[in-house]
């Protein structure tokens, strides 16, 4: 049925009743309410970035290049929060560090370093 304006609708998607999302809450509801039941309204919530801490962190083979003269390393006062396993060892480490892998302990170990953590 075209109400009186012909085939061509008054032009500009008169026809069909407007473009895209148009009519949504009028001539589209049941449409809506049927196939995007939620397509309005805010759904879940995102955690505030002031309250997410993430650890920075350090590998072990990362060690010789960014401390090459030292033995005995303080991670904490380096400025990093956890040690992890990655990469090779070839020097023997004593370190002091939060948090630490247990791959990352476990390398340290059999190269006879020690890694102590702090609380």
């Amino acid at each position: 049925m075209t109400h009186g304006r012909g085939k061509k609708g008054g032009r500009g998607a008169g026809l069909r009743g407007g473009r895209g999302n148009a009519g949504l809450n009028k001539h589209r509801y049941m449409h809506m309410v049927k196939y995007m039941p939620d397509h309005f309204g805010k759904h879940g919530f995102k955690r505030p970035q002031s309250i997410l801490k993430k650890d920075k962190c350090i590998n072990i083979g990362q060690l010789e290049e960014r401390f090459p003269d030292m033995k005995s390393i303080d991670l904490d006062k380096e400025g990093f929060d956890k040690l992890l396993g990655g990469g090779k060892l070839n020097s023997i480490y004593n370190i002091k560090v939060k948090k630490a892998s247990e791959k990352a302990v476990e390398k340290i170990k059999e190269n006879g370093g020690e890694v102590t953590l702090l609380e």
